[in-house]
C-alpha cells in the first residue's frame, strides 16, 4: 500500500495533467515543423527531437516536484535503477515514434508513478485527440474528467485482440493461434493507443514485447479497472526489464494463457 494519502495522490494527478497539457502544446507545434529523425538500433527503431525534448521537459518537472524519486525513461535522461524501492517514475516521451513520424496519429505520451513496486498513478496522453487517460487504485480511472467503468469481461472469441505485428508475422508466442481464436485481430504498432483500446472496452486484449516505460502507465490503469496484466506465461511483470506483456479481460486472459501454453 502506498504511503501517499489520497489527497497527495490527487494533487500529483492534477500536477501531471498540467505538465501533459504543456507537452501536448509543444508536441502539436513540433508536428508542424520538420522533424529531426534518427535511427537507434535499426530503421524501424526511430527517435526524434520531440522524443528527446519531451523527455527532458518531463524529467525536469519530476526532479523539481519529487527530488527524492528515481526516473526510468526511454531516451537516456533518467536513472539506472537497480530496484523498485521508494518512488519510481516511468516516462515514455513519445510512444509509437514510427506512427508519430509516418502517420501523425496512434501515438501517445505516457507517465507512471510506482511506490515500493506498487502502482500509484498512470497517465496516457492521446495527443491528437486531446484525451488523457489517468488515475490509479486510490482514485479510479478517468478519460479527462469522465470516470471510466470496467470493461465487459468477455472471452477471447467475443472480441478483437491487439498484437505485435512482427511477432504475429513470425508466429511467435502463439500469436497466430491467439489471432485465429479471437473474433478479430488488429495491429496498432504502439503500446499507449493499444492500452487505451483495452481499457475502453474496444479490444479484448493486447500483447507485445515491451520495455518498462511502454507498459508502466497502462498496467496501473488496467489493473485499477479490474483487467488482468501479466507476462505471456501469467507471471508478474518485471518493472525494470523487457517483458512479453499481456493485458486482457480476465476471461480473455485465461483463454490466451491456455493457447500460449498449448
Amino acid at each position: 500500500m502506498t504511503l501517499l494519502s489520497q489527497f497527495e495522490i490527487q494533487e500529483i494527478d492534477q500536477t501531471v495533467l498540467l505538465w501533459l497539457n504543456d507537452i501536448r502544446q509543444k508536441t502539436i507545434a513540433a508536428m508542424q515543423q520538420r522533424l529531426d529523425v534518427h535511427e537507434k538500433r535499426d530503421n524501424r527503431d526511430l527517435v526524434t527531437n520531440v522524443d528527446q525534448d519531451n523527455e527532458k521537459f518531463i524529467n525536469d518537472k519530476i526532479r523539481h516536484f519529487d527530488a527524492e524519486a528515481h526516473i526510468v525513461s526511454e531516451e537516456g535522461f533518467g536513472d539506472h535503477n537497480q530496484d523498485m524501492n521508494g518512488r519510481v517514475w516511468f516516462v515514455d516521451p513519445i510512444d509509437g515514434t514510427m506512427n508519430f513520424v509516418k502517420q501523425k496519429t496512434d501515438f501517445a505520451v505516457m507517465i507512471a508513478l510506482y511506490e515500493d513496486n506498487q502502482p500509484v498513478l498512470g497517465w496516457i496522453l492521446d495527443v491528437v485527440n486531446n484525451v488523457v487517460y489517468h488515475g490509479g487504485p486510490q482514485i479510479g480511472v478517468f478519460a479527462n474528467q469522465l470516470r471510466l467503468k470496467p470493461p465487459v469481461d468477455d472471452n477471447l472469441s467475443e472480441g478483437i485482440v491487439l498484437l505485435s505485428g512482427a511477432r504475429l508475422l513470425y508466429g511467435m508466442f502463439g500469436y497466430d493461434k491467439i489471432a485465429k481464436a479471437a473474433l478479430g485481430y488488429r495491429v496498432i504498432g504502439a503500446a499507449g493507443p493499444s492500452f487505451i483500446r483495452v481499457i475502453m472496452g474496444q479490444a479484448i486484449g493486447y500483447s507485445s514485447k515491451m520495455m518498462p516505460w511502454d507498459f508502466a502507465a497502462g498496467q496501473v490503469l488496467a489493473k485499477t479497472l479490474g483487467l488482468s496484466v501479466s507476462d505471456i506465461d501469467g507471471k508478474a511483470l518485471d518493472m525494470l526489464s523487457s517483458n512479453i506483456v499481456l493485458v486482457a479481460t480476465n476471461r480473455a486472459h485465461r483463454d490466451i494463457l491456455t493457447l500460449h501454453q498449448s
